[in-house]
């Protein structure tokens, strides 16, 4: 079989890391050592799962010999009442292996950014962007994430025109990266004095932070403007020229960040943005030129693409890339978002699963 076959090649080079990190030459260079530490513990867990499937194959064996034979009535029937619990096990290993055998989205142990921007639907679509952004920050609070707010455009009734924040923590962009979209409400307005229900949407990006080494930007290539920031309804907020707006030449993007007083600060937050961004424009062509059709399995995650309603009336909100739907809108909108996030985790996981399979 081709996945006992790839699995029998990671075990011998499982073992030939085992010996690396005891020689003297790996033990002296620092470097080495942290490179094949990691090589080794990212393959941790897959050797578990192996070793237990082979255990697993060499009791069904045994069991299906005793079947064969047939000469101890005792044993038989031990071996009829253990092997379809073995055969279970079997399969349910077998599954975590096809997952662990899928390659790693180098992106998914990064912090990330998350950009939420009103659409559709004028202020209630800015009231919807903070709330969304409410219940983001309380999933990440929930998982001992930390959020920092790199810039934010408040609208004039409560709500938020745009908000860029950056995630810290270990799995960020795993678990975020399929929120990515257009997330559309529907609800009655506080201001509708006839009850009836609007529909209005945010969109919603998801960007891995980018390493300097990744993105290199040339200074030549930026345009950077400073000005006096400004608050709801154009208000001036500060006396100095401390907001700073980078233009990226060569691909048009726009980052702007007044939060700080400090222009140096608003700058550096803008920089980083824009890293961000150019890094995952990069990626976006890449997996563009690899598979087009790809795109089409559960939806691209492009940012044109509605993925979810909201709707508020009957407390009911759809994912639309799964078919899912919940009667649990009250509890999603306080941050409780695992209960969407985990059926596309692993929807996106079968579905690679079988392209592997396939190829």
């Amino acid at each position: 079989m081709q996945v006992l076959a790839k699995l029998e090649e990671l075990s011998r080079r499982y073992g030939e890391l085992d010996v690396e990190l005891s020689t003297p030459e790996v033990l002296s260079d620092p470097e080495r050592l942290k490179k094949i530490a990691k090589e080794k513990s990212d393959l941790d867990n897959l050797m578990r799962a192996y070793r237990e499937l082979t255990e697993v194959l060499a009791e069904i064996d045994e069991f299906e010999a005793v079947l064969s034979e047939g000469d101890d009535a005792e044993l038989v029937e031990m071996a009829r009442e253990d092997l379809p619990a073995l055969r279970e096990r079997q399969a349910s290993i077998e599954r975590e292996l096809n997952i662990l055998l899928l390659p790693k989205d180098p992106n998914d142990a990064r912090n990330t950014f998350l950009e939420i921007r009103a659409g559709t639907g004028g202020e209630e679509a800015a009231l919807f962007a903070a709330d969304l952004f409410r219940a983001y920050c309380r999933y990440a609070e929930a998982r001992k994430w930390r959020v920092e707010i790199m810039s934010m455009s408040e609208a004039s009734a409560g709500g938020i025109k745009e908000v860029i924040a950056l995630i810290h923590g270990a799995g960020a962009y795993s678990r975020l990266k399929y929120e990515r979209g257009v997330h559309r409400v529907q609800r009655v307005p506080v201001t509708e004095s006839q009850g009836r229900i609007h529909t209005s949407a945010v969109t919603v990006a998801v960007l891995p932070e980018a390493e300097d080494v990744e993105v290199n930007i040339d200074p030549k290539d930026l345009k950077i403007d400073v000005y006096r920031s400004s608050g709801p309804g154009g208000q001036s907020v500060n006396t100095t020229d401390s907001a700073v707006r980078v233009t990226h030449l060569p691909t048009n993007i726009v980052v702007t960040c007044q939060d700080e007083k400090s222009q140096h600060k608003n700058k550096a937050k803008a920089l980083k943005i824009l890293k961000a961004r150019l890094l995952d424009r990069m990626e976006e062509e890449r997996r563009s030129e690899i598979s087009r059709e790809r795109r089409n399995q559960v939806g691209s995650g492009d940012r044109s693409e509605r993925i979810r309603t909201y709707n508020f009336p009957q407390n009911r909100v759809s994912d639309h890339r799964i078919g899912l739907t919940l009667y649990k809108l009250e509890q999603v909108m306080s941050g409780e978002l695992d209960e969407i996030i985990d059926p596309l985790v692993m929807h996106f996981q079968a579905e690679a699963i079988k392209e592997s399979l396939s190829a």
